[in-house]
């Protein structure tokens, strides 16, 4: 079909004498899907070539890449017929019996619905009872769902069964731009394409191909400022060139696109960065006046100043991005340049306070004003060190104890670039005979002071160390039951008591098991506790093994073996039995007397006497 036939077939299908872009050259077949989904396209032919055509497919990408175009250039493949051919076929270059009908969108046995508006279980119950019948007059009987992700949860798990197996005269293509909000069940019985952000060249491909045949003249800058404007969608890029060709009265010109998309010249804005890298603030402000001045919105200043930032960086590893079509040619060279002369520090540096300046214009009630200090705190970062120089330079001078070694540039090429020109004084605390001259430029002040040394700078007042305090010996859970009642801690007093048993102990460890109870924080609380108290870093951890008794066990123990000792004293049996009814109660042994200390000699019994037995002295409560 010519495209003379096909425009008087737009003009009378609409009633008007004109047809948006994006409908008129909407691709009719796969050659032209072409451009930009050529995996998708490899994929289908040789799934249609080898007999291997799947039941149901999932067309995902942002919107204006053709989802829509493409599910009905497919429903047209699958039901393919011309006098020859009478097959499911990718080449479509000869018209079918039901290919016009089809691309139009009313065709019977191609249903389309949009589930944005047909959400409901009701509607996906009308598809089930209507897939039982044969096509009418085509192969195979499309459905073909728009933005399926609408679709409610019921209406998915109605849809299941009928989609896991379908009868074999009806194909379901669902194309959506939120492929994460598709159910797991659904995608797991689909066959799934992602349709691909087209890139800036392809669009400028297609754009001059359609000015060509539109009779349109286009200027590259205009067709590339639109292409960058699409971000990847041919939909989007087809609509604002119509605007653009309505703006320009049939021309569509690089300066009309700009004033109509409210940019800034690109040119402009490698000037803009060109002052900023040199710390020439005046400048800057100059030229983002006049941008303003010229209708440039500031918030898209600082987004193309990003993105040139952006350019430069990447222009640094991938020199090839310069052939970029959708680049000037001002771009081109001026990015090649500062690639090599700024350092990819500098670089990084304007590009984190973009990120973090523009949507602060973004929200302000003055943008320009905003916009306006975003470029001061660039072109005043753009004298200062990179932190890693500061650091180095300021070792230098500690080290050697003056002025430190004049550093050589950074190589240039892919690891740094040279660096942009910037003054550093580092000085030294002396005395001083004469002014000090103040340099021109902006200056980055770094004081650092040398280790003092008695022969060179004279005797130093400094006052005398803190001894450090003595470490707390901690050798068992008394020691710790001890500390924390000299540091009244009552409560880790009592949960040590009561719920630790002792595994292993050494200095800076500390093991143990917990009996049944014990409150989940204990051990963190004490290993908090112990570093205060002791001074040093505690690891308390738990163990499997059993451990030793806590020491509320301890003690229990102990006093039993005391009152059974008690029991089998001679005494304490005399006077048990001439009381009858009696009984011990509680056995306490009485802390010895300063005289009884004091005693060289000890009796026999009481030297080779064992813990737990009764003395002499002994208190036994009955």
């Amino acid at each position: 079909m010519s495209d003379t036939e096909r425009q008087s077939q737009d003009a009378a299908s609409t009633g008007t004498g004109y047809r948006v872009l994006a409908r008129k050259y909407r691709p009719k077949d796969f050659t032209d899907l072409m451009v930009g989904q050529e995996p998708m396209v490899r994929t289908l032919t040789n799934a249609f070539e080898t007999g291997r055509i799947a039941q149901a497919y999932m067309l995902t990408g942002v919107r204006g890449v053709g989802k829509t175009t493409t599910a009905r250039i497919l429903a047209r493949a699958l039901n393919y017929k011309t006098a020859e051919i009478d097959k499911p076929t990718i080449d479509l270059r000869v018209p079918g019996e039901h290919c016009q009908a089809i691309m139009e969108g009313r065709h019977v046995d191609v249903i389309e619905m949009d589930a944005a508006s047909h959400t409901g279980i009701d509607d996906i119950r009308e598809i089930i009872e209507q897939v039982r019948y044969r096509p009418v007059s085509a192969r195979f009987k499309v459905y073909i769902i728009d933005e399926v992700h609408m679709l409610s949860t019921a209406a998915f798990n109605g849809l299941l069964k009928t989609l896991e197996e379908p009868p074999e005269h009806v194909k379901f293509i669902f194309a959506t731009t939120e492929i994460r909000k598709v159910p797991i069940t659904v995608l797991s019985r689909c066959q799934r394409f992602d349709l691909r952000r087209i890139s800036a060249s392809d669009l400028v491909g297609l754009f001059s191909t359609i000015a060509a045949k539109e009779g349109i003249e286009a200027e590259p800058d205009a067709l590339a400022m639109i292409a960058r404007a699409a971000e990847g969608s041919a939909r989007d890029g087809l609509s604002l060139m119509d605007q653009a060709i309505a703006h320009g009265g049939g021309v569509v010109q690089a300066e009309a696109v700009r004033g109509m998309l409210g940019l800034a010249d690109r040119a402009r804005i490698v000037d803009l960065f060109q002052h900023i890298v040199r710390g020439d603030v005046a400048s800057a402000l100059n030229e983002f006046q006049s941008q303003y001045e010229a209708g440039a919105n500031p918030v898209v200043v600082l987004t193309d100043l990003a993105d040139f930032t952006h350019l430069v960086t990447r222009l640094k590893y991938v020199p090839d991005a310069a052939n970029d079509p959708s680049l000037s040619e001002v771009e081109r060279t001026k990015a090649a340049e500062f690639a090599q002369g700024v350092a990819v520090t500098t670089l990084s540096r304007i590009w984190q306070m973009l990120l973090k300046g523009i949507p602060e214009t973004e929200n302000s009630s003055r943008t320009a004003g905003a916009a306006e200090m975003v470029l001061i705190r660039l072109a005043h970062a753009a004298h200062l060190p990179a932190p890693e120089d500061a650091a180095r330079r300021l070792a230098e001078f500690s080290n050697e104890g003056g002025a430190p070694r004049p550093s050589s540039p950074a190589p240039s090429g892919n690891g740094g670039g040279t660096r942009v020109p910037y003054q550093t004084n580092v000085t030294a605390r002396a005395p001083e005979t004469a002014p000090r001259p103040q340099p021109s430029g902006p200056t980055a002040m770094l004081r650092a002071v040398p280790n003092p040394e008695p022969q060179s700078i004279g005797r130093v007042e400094t006052k005398p160390a803190e001894a450090p305090k003595p470490l707390v010996p901690v050798n068992s859970i008394g020691d710790i039951v001890d500390l924390a009642a000299e540091k009244r801690d009552v409560k880790l007093k009592a949960l040590v008591r009561n719920f630790v048993r002792p595994v292993r102990i050494e200095p800076g460890r500390l093991d143990v098991n917990l009996t049944e109870g014990a409150p989940g924080t204990l051990l963190n609380e004490l290993a908090v506790k112990l570093k205060e108290w002791t001074g040093i870093h505690w690891i308390v951890s738990t163990s499997r093994e059993e451990g030793g008794p806590t020491m509320v066990e301890a003690e229990a123990k102990a006093q039993e073996q005391r009152v059974s000792d008690a029991r089998q004293d001679p005494d304490v049996a005399a006077i048990l039995a001439q009381f009858p009814g009696a009984k011990i109660i509680d056995v306490r042994v009485r802390a010895p007397t300063p005289e009884e200390e004091a005693e060289e000699v000890k009796p026999p019994a009481a030297a080779e006497s064992e813990e737990g037995d009764i003395l002499p002295g002994d208190d036994i409560e009955f």
